[in-house]
């Protein structure tokens, strides 16, 4: 399915607010096979459902962008961590920036750390990615262990998971802006490849980085609805 929306409110500032109390609002540090990965952990109380954020390149767990996302989730009740997947070094390495498949195997591993953190042991668990970690979350979510009730991609590369599209079957949402004329072509092929139930947003006047007014608000309630949606319903 593919659909075209405008914004529908009044921009909001992309810093987002500090007032919204938490149950537990913390940086983290991570363990997995081969790295130390640090990440800003958020629960609300009461809540039942967690989305992991994975950037894109050039981006990192500090992106003003996901943040705004992540805290209009947690005003919604869901908790959000926000992990940089890749060391500083590694960063600085192209190879490893679009090693997808390195990238999935993190995700993973941070996706069973979450599930033995008392907080969120029992929470059902989504992936948010953005641009390259768009392509990353598709790819960890084809593994069945890895068990994502939803995943959402803003301005993403599919194109980086084809060969495991086919394989995802949680709900998947790709949102892309309007002006993002390439990555709209890639996101129609990866709507085609996918088997789940999939939607493809295009918002309107938006281009990839979301930096026209109200567009990134867009995103940002396009998300929640979606993991509300799919999660609650799971």
């Amino acid at each position: 399915m593919i659909q075209r929306t405008n914004p529908r409110r009044i921009p909001t500032p992309v810093t987002p607010s500090v007032d919204m109390p938490h149950g537990l609002d913390k940086d983290v540090a991570i363990q997995t096979e081969d790295a130390w990965l640090p990440g800003h952990l958020a629960v609300p109380v009461e809540s039942d459902a967690v989305v992991v954020f994975v950037h894109g390149s050039g981006s990192s767990r500090h992106s003003p962008r996901n943040r705004y996302v992540a805290r209009t989730l947690n005003k919604a009740g869901i908790a959000t961590l926000l992990i940089d997947l890749l060391t500083p070094s590694e960063e600085a390495d192209r190879h490893c920036v679009f090693d997808v498949s390195l990238l999935a195997r993190r995700l993973f591993d941070v996706t069973e750390w979450l599930r033995c953190q008392p907080e969120t042991a029992t929470a059902q668990i989504g992936y948010f990615g953005a641009s390259t970690g768009a392509g990353a979350a598709l790819w960890a979510a084809a593994n069945p262990a890895a068990g994502p009730f939803a995943v959402v991609s803003r301005g993403g590369r599919p194109d980086l998971a084809a060969a495991r599209l086919s394989q995802v079957t949680c709900p998947t949402l790709l949102i892309v802006g309007g002006r993002d004329e390439a990555v709209i072509a890639l996101n129609r092929r990866a709507l085609d490849r996918l088997r789940c139930k999939r939607q493809l947003t295009i918002v309107e006047g938006a281009s990839h980085l979301f930096e026209e007014p109200g567009t990134l608000e867009e995103v940002a309630l396009l998300a929640c609805d979606w993991f509300t949606t799919h999660m609650a319903a799971a």
